[in-house]
């Protein structure tokens, strides 16, 4: 039996409801999702709408069938999606993009999960009868395996003309989108407005238990919604989870400063630990990358080193690791994690 976790870093998806999240799911309204009935994920709906400044937005199980609804909208089998090498729709999506929508990917090597027009446009393929055709542009903001990297706006803008300009269509992965937001002082209508397609997560640190929407014209959401059915992603009474989104709108998302302002002060500490390599100075919001190499051990082992002492942190490499803090973990937790590795590590 795994010793047992006392300070959670593996992920913000590990957050738990709170009692008042809770409480709200109990209590919803709900109705037959698949009738547009629920007036719980209608009101949900409404609200990321109204937060992305599109017409219409839906109700999903997750963020990934998010991405691949959109690649699918957007694209015929064979076309292709031009992404950030590190797009965890690459990675971490299990070939989905490939398995459900019949796209190829075509990596650029960006910096920190971002990329510039000029990039863009040289990915690009020249129509050519036995080429894929590319059709669509997908942006992760922010960038996990870029470090949370947050997107500025003004590059957004330029990639996006750039699209525009090739014919391409625009997506945003908007996993961790509202960090983005609040760290950055950019709306979220403002990133938006130049995405054909953008989602919301609502299971990360928002602190939900389940759920993502994904919002843009009133076209494109009819059309997501067929394959939202196709999928399998097409629920019932749904407003008892949506519930949880109503909630964590309302009372979750300025309080994500908290959790950047953790995770710079975990960055801190583990730069003055002898053999972790970090640059703290990229640490802009809840994901905190490090290197270990120098320890003399690999990620793995110092993963379930630091398991046996109540934490949990992810191997994302051979030598690299991954904390993410969340609305379950505080200062104090922060500050005996560090004292932890320390201790681990020395």
């Amino acid at each position: 039996m795994s010793p047992e976790v006392r300070i959670d870093l593996y992920s913000d998806t590990h957050t738990l409801p709170s009692d008042a999240m809770r409480q709200a799911m109990a209590s919803a309204e709900v109705g037959d999702e698949q009738h547009e009935a629920d007036p719980t994920t209608n009101r949900l709906q409404d609200m990321v709408a109204e937060l992305l400044g599109k017409e219409r937005a839906l109700f999903m199980p997750s963020g990934t069938i998010c991405n691949i609804i959109a690649y699918r909208v957007w694209c015929q089998p064979g076309d292709e999606v031009i992404c950030d090498k590190t797009a965890h729709t690459i990675h971490s999506e299990t070939g989905a993009p490939a398995a459900l929508a019949g796209v190829m990917m075509n990596p650029i090597d960006g910096t920190r999960g971002q990329f510039t027009a000029e990039q863009l446009m040289e990915a690009v393929r020249p129509y050519k009868r036995n080429k894929p055709k590319s059709r669509l542009v997908s942006l992760e903001n922010t960038s996990n395996s870029g470090g949370g990297s947050v997107w500025p706006e003004a590059l957004v803008a330029d990639v996006a003309a750039a699209a525009r300009d090739a014919g391409l269509k625009t997506h945003m992965d908007g996993a961790r989108l509202l960090n983005a937001v609040v760290e950055s002082g950019t709306p979220a209508k403002d990133y938006a407005r130049h995405m054909d397609s953008i989602w919301i997560d609502l299971s990360k640190g928002l602190g939900c238990p389940v759920g993502a929407v994904l919002a843009g014209d009133a076209d494109f959401i009819e059309r997501a919604f067929v394959f939202k059915h196709q999928f399998g992603g097409a629920m019932r009474q749904s407003g008892i989870i949506a519930a949880a989104g109503v909630y964590a709108l309302d009372h979750n998302v300025e309080r994500l400063a908290e959790d950047h302002e953790n995770a710079r002060r975990l960055a801190r500490r583990l730069a003055q630990i002898p053999g972790i390599r970090i640059d703290a100075s990229e640490v802009e919001t809840n994901l905190v990358f490090f290197d270990v190499t120098d320890t003399g051990r690999t990620a793995d082992d110092l993963s379930a080193a630091l398991r046996e002492k109540g934490l949990h942190i992810g191997a994302m490499g051979p030598m690299r690791m991954r904390a993410v803090t969340h609305l379950d973990v505080t200062e104090a937790m922060i500050d005996e994690a560090a004292d932890i590795i320390a201790q681990v590590v020395g």
